[in-house]
């Protein structure tokens, strides 16, 4: 396996690498022990960085939230040695504080979904339990907040993002119990992403996109796929104006506490580890090989 200098992973969609100043770009087609990934990346060089973007729900928005091979998109980056990841995702706000077009950059995750085989890497002979209480990369958390401040975005730091399966929207039932509990912001997708990015020792921070009040305001309309995706589109440019400040200001070397997540996280004595099962986590336990 030809060796990657550290890169950066943009999670998102289609649009993203549509950016002032990215160059050489292609697209790049990875076969992974997992299936196959959303789509193929697009990557080339911006600011002197090499930069991966995958289209989370394959271009033209083919892929429902509970069919996304999380597990081919993660291993697919971490294979081309992406250490940071940012998260681009259009959520439902929980708070009346928290507006349409806002900005939030959550800290935390509550788990409402129910494919856990999408969760993790490990399994067939290998188990990791790696650490998650705080899920968020706090380094790239603060880069976003600073560049997302810096373009003008009405910045939310911190949050708890609930995730659910979907694809249908909540009930009004659901939705207020998620206010009930706390929660600020609701989607489909983030949670996974964060757990195999904390396996696969990336640095993995989330720019959430405001889209939608769910439905528990009952002076607005309830959400729709339409209105949704009148905000995507307008959180677009946003986005990108972020992704592109962000990029110069990551450091070249992955020295993170997040790319030392496995550190003390295998359980399984090494001389027991199955070849097959060794031999498809390559990319993400070459530092114990």
């Amino acid at each position: 396996m030809t060796e990657h200098p550290p890169s950066i992973g943009i999670i998102g969609g289609s649009g993203l690498y549509d950016l002032e100043g990215f160059e050489g770009r292609e697209e790049i087609s990875v076969e992974t022990p997992f299936g196959t990934p959303s789509d193929a990346l697009v990557t080339g060089v911006l600011a002197g960085r090499r930069v991966y973007f995958l289209p989370r729900h394959g271009k033209g928005h083919r892929i429902l939230p509970t069919e996304l091979n999380h597990r081919a998109n993660l291993w697919a980056l971490r294979s081309l040695n992406v250490r940071w990841i940012i998260a681009v995702t259009a959520v439902g706000s929980l708070k009346e504080a928290y507006a349409p077009r806002d900005v939030l950059l959550p800290d935390q995750f509550f788990d409402r979904t129910s494919r856990r085989e999408h969760h993790t890497f490990f399994g067939h002979g290998i188990v990791g339990h790696v650490a998650f209480a705080d899920p968020i990369s706090a380094g790239l958390r603060e880069l976003l907040r600073d560049e997302a401040t810096g373009v003008g975005a009405r910045v939310h730091d911190g949050g708890t993002y609930v995730c659910m399966d979907g694809p249908a929207f909540s009930t009004r039932a659901e939705s207020q119990a998620h206010r009930q509990l706390g929660f600020d912001v609701i989607g489909m997708t983030n949670l996974p992403e964060a757990k195999l990015a904390r396996e696969a020792e990336i640095a993995l921070a989330t720019l959430a996109m405001i889209t939608d009040y769910d439905c528990w305001k009952t002076d607005e309309e309830h959400v729709t796929a339409g209105a949704v995706m009148e905000h995507v589109s307008a959180n677009a440019a946003m986005a990108k104006a972020v992704i592109a400040r962000v990029i110069p200001r990551i450091p070249m070397e992955p020295d993170w506490p997040e790319h030392y997540a496995l550190n003390g996280a295998l359980m399984t004595d090494r001389k027991l580890w199955p070849q097959e099962t060794t031999a498809h986590l390559k990319p993400i336990l070459k530092r114990f090989l």
